[in-house]
């Protein structure tokens, strides 16, 4: 069985780095849960290390040190779990959302008519509205359990798909794997990079100034929310990349979820509905290197920005797409989040023996956010080569498949978790002026040359104006 590095150093097409190029050090078990998720975490981003160092190479002729402590990568699992604030007395604790708390235990896998286990999600409050007058019940875990046990589950299903709603039934990984959807994703790579159109190189330019960083000049608009897509570009900014973030005024967003994975970014409001908006998008995409979106197949391209689209007005584009199902498939127009992905590929199902469980971190979404930077970097350094376009395209559901292809321990202790003074070490400070000082998780890749690190602290949402900061 090939290793979730293995695969990812497949997808990269260079064969293995050197010896002693990665250094992977522990092992799971890191949180409470029989599958690999630091260790996978860890595979992940070591390759985004490993692609770095092939830009950086490009640029300096050298390459770097890479280091990954699997702990850490598990710690970044639930990265937003542990952002601190200071409360009245000046003492950083951690912030916690009693709102999003009260979603999270409604959002579990319910008993139905039939024996079997279906997973209700309900997200965001308008998305909360509709599933709740789908079922007829109360926001609470009593009511949503009676009102699931009434149904059958793949009837359930097929409703919650009518109702553009998220959720679906739970599957053990067998089932998952027969089904014609999970056999789609298992003919597929881990990451999905294909070239889409012509155009010249474009090398990266030559420096041995001490100040220069891998990704310097590379400018990435990011129109993703919720954490994998956020995690992608957040990762770029890490390595020097501009990013600026679109999103509407009237899209819905999670507080801390924005807090988490904006660090390094800008931001900016535009609405695609708008013509003007989206003219002023067109002519930030034709100045962009990787343009990043999180919308369900085939749905932004109805406002003129699918990747063909966007190769034809900016000839070189990296176009990334991160959804829940990926591409193709008989699911492929659903939408999803990190529960439901648990819930289809098994994570869910065989977490716990006597009950599905849901997973103790939001493995799939940000494991998914690195991979997909992974891919990013990859094909820019294509694109340095050989030129061309490029798609790249990750899901929710084929990382949920790398991590149950790493195996199950036989066993994970109950409460299990990083100790808060190891949480403390990795954590740095900031003090954005909107928000204040806070505390959050630094960048876990460490590189020997050229650390990771961000140069702006996360923004307010639309504090930015449209535009690059060098036009």
């Amino acid at each position: 069985m090939r290793t979730a590095f293995d695969e990812i150093m497949a997808v990269r097409g260079k064969g293995a780095p050197l010896a002693d190029e990665v250094s992977i050090v522990n092992q799971d078990p890191v949180l409470e849960s029989r599958f690999r998720l630091g260790e996978t975490c860890a595979a992940a981003l070591a390759g985004v290390g490993v692609a770095v160092n092939d830009i950086w190479e490009m640029k300096t002729s050298q390459r770097q040190h890479i280091g990954i402590d699997v702990r850490h990568a598990a710690a970044a699992l639930k990265s937003s779990l542990y952002l601190q604030r200071p409360d009245s007395s000046g003492t950083f604790r951690n912030v916690v959302n009693a709102g999003h708390q009260a979603m999270l235990n409604i959002t579990q896998p319910w008993a139905t008519q039939d024996g079997r286990f279906v997973l209700t999600h309900f997200g965001l409050p308008h998305l909360q509205q509709r599933m709740l007058a789908l079922l007829g019940c109360d926001p609470t875990p009593e009511s949503v359990a009676s009102a699931v046990s009434k149904w059958n589950a793949l009837d359930l299903e097929a409703a919650i798909d009518e109702q553009r709603l998220c959720g679906g039934m739970v599957r053990s990984s067998e089932e998952w794997l027969a089904s014609p959807h999970g056999q789609v994703l298992s003919g597929k790579p881990i990451v999905e990079i294909i070239r889409i159109g012509d155009s010249d190189p474009e090398p990266f330019p030559s420096t041995n100034q001490a100040a220069d960083r891998p990704l310097s000049g590379v400018r990435v608009l990011d129109l993703t929310r919720i954490l994998a897509g956020p995690v992608c570009a957040r990762t770029l900014a890490e390595h020097g990349a501009e990013v600026l973030m679109v999103t509407a005024q009237s899209l819905p967003q999670m507080p801390e979820a924005v807090i988490d994975t904006s660090h390094g970014k800008r931001s900016c409001f535009l609405d695609l509905n708008d013509a003007n908006d989206a003219r002023t998008l067109r002519a930030l995409a034709r100045q962009a290197d990787v343009f990043s979106q999180g919308y369900r197949p085939g749905m932004i391209g109805k406002h003129g920005f699918s990747p063909e689209d966007l190769a034809a007005i900016r000839p070189g584009i990296v176009y990334t797409s991160i959804s829940c199902y990926g591409a193709d498939g008989p699911f492929s127009h659903r939408a999803g989040w990190e529960q439901v992905a648990q819930t289809m590929t098994g994570l869910c199902h065989d977490n716990n023996p006597k009950r599905p469980h849901l997973l103790p971190a939001a493995a799939c979404d940000y494991t998914t956010g690195y991979l997909a930077a992974f891919g990013v970097l990859v094909a820019l350094a294509r694109r340095a080569v050989e030129g061309g376009s490029w798609h790249v395209r990750v899901s929710l559901c084929q990382t949920g498949m790398l991590i149950h292809r790493q195996g199950l321990l036989d066993h994970a202790p109950s409460g299990l978790d990083l100790a808060p003074t190891e949480l403390d070490a990795l954590r740095i400070e900031s003090s954005p002026p909107h928000l204040g000082p806070l505390r959050h998780l630094g960048p876990i890749l460490r590189m020997s040359q050229t650390p990771a690190h961000w140069t702006r602290p996360t923004p307010r949402l639309g504090g930015d104006p449209a535009q690059w900061l060098n036009p």
